[in-house]
């Protein structure tokens, strides 16, 4: 099962909401499916150029890993020679900063991720979380 494109766009639009609330830089989300198979992406006007790759590798890092892509940064600092492999194993796909979060349904499966990118990393990750 997979995210549904409703729920994608429900999520994008609070995640946008909570941004504009806190204000925070422009931010951009995407939503995707398993295999990071992109659902939906919004770019708010005024973010910067590579916002889509970079909040997909954040989605990316958390499907890959699962676990949070902040909590990847984190490995990436402690074991930097094992996330280089991983992330030359990936095809340099995954990102290892804040803003990336696995989406789980009610029983616990994974049914996506998002990813989020145009403020600080807390910031990104914390309206990650806020959209779940």
């Amino acid at each position: 099962m997979s995210i549904k494109l409703s729920q994608a766009n429900r999520m994008i639009a609070a995640i946008i909401k909570r941004g504009v609330e806190l204000d925070c830089r422009p931010i951009s989300v995407v939503v995707v499916e398993p295999g990071c198979i992109v659902k939906a992406f919004q770019k708010e006007d005024g973010a910067s150029m590579i916002r889509f790759e970079m909040a997909l590798g954040k989605a990316y890092a958390a499907l890959a890993l699962s676990r949070s892509s902040k909590l990847v940064r984190i490995r990436n600092e402690e074991k930097p020679a094992f996330m280089r492999y991983l992330m030359t194993a990936s095809g340099d796909k995954i990102f290892a900063e804040g803003g990336g979060m696995q989406i789980r349904d009610k029983n616990g499966e994974v049914i996506g991720a998002v990813g989020v990118t145009g403020d600080t990393e807390d910031r990104d990750a914390a309206l990650a979380t806020h959209g779940i």
